[in-house]
């Protein structure tokens, strides 16, 4: 069962993940295109606050969205010992949250300059307790899995509960991202299509995450049953 379950598991994974990087690079593209043709250009130090709002969608897709997926993405996809997936797992998450914290800083820098106010929209709201959360499961992680005194019995009872909360951060990521490029849709038109894709590539690249995490449990589902 286990060989069976095997030989059918890696391809299909394999190709989810080529799809959901293709999806990454996709939207990236299109993100460039929207900051630089069509909203100015890319600036943290400009006196033009559109410039350093159009840095924080950078940043948060690359932190937030991307590196975020490819951390799940790692410890089922990465070839290796448990260990170094381990390892690599717990270290793109840490520079998810990393890029995250920097692109909350980037954000508030955009208030300052438009003289907006902070956490007034549900996009701030989300983005501020998704991240939060994101650092309380990383710490959760951290000390679960990393510490080697912790018993076997309770890391496995954590692991199921572990992949549920980061799904679900995960999804709130998306959700984030989701409401933050809505926002910028004001004007119906070419920039406003091209969010519109855009917002559909993040879907796209989390949706093939997604999969790459239930697809090992669904398909040992059906090998038990055969």
């Amino acid at each position: 069962m286990a060989i069976l379950q095997n030989e059918v598991l890696r391809p299909i994974t394999t190709y989810v993940a080529m799809a959901a990087r293709i999806s990454a690079l996709i939207t990236t593209i299109l993100l460039l295109i929207l900051s630089l043709h069509y909203k100015g250009g890319l600036s943290l130090y400009s006196n033009n606050p559109s410039l350093i709002i159009n840095c924080h969608m950078m940043i948060m897709f690359i932190g937030f969205i991307y590196v975020f997926g490819e951390a799940i993405m790692a410890y089922k996809n990465i070839p290796g010992p448990r260990k170094a997936r381990k390892a690599i797992h717990g270290f793109l998450h840490l520079f998810a949250l990393s890029m995250c914290i920097f692109g909350v800083y980037v954000a508030f820098k955009f208030h300052n300059k438009a003289s907006v106010p902070d956490m007034y929209t549900l996009h701030s709201w989300l983005g501020m307790i998704t991240i939060c959360l994101f650092g309380i499961q990383w710490l959760f992680g951290v000390c679960t899995f990393g510490y080697p005194k912790i018993p076997l019995q309770t890391r496995v009872m954590a692991k199921p509960w572990h992949i549920f909360a980061g799904l679900t951060i995960f999804i709130l990521a998306l959700c984030t991202a989701e409401t933050g490029l809505m926002q910028t849709a004001v004007v119906p038109g070419t920039e406003a299509t091209m969010i519109i894709f855009t917002a559909l590539g993040i879907i796209a690249f989390g949706f093939a995450v997604c999969l790459c995490i239930l697809l090992p449990r669904l398909i040992h589902i059906q090998t038990s049953i055969v």
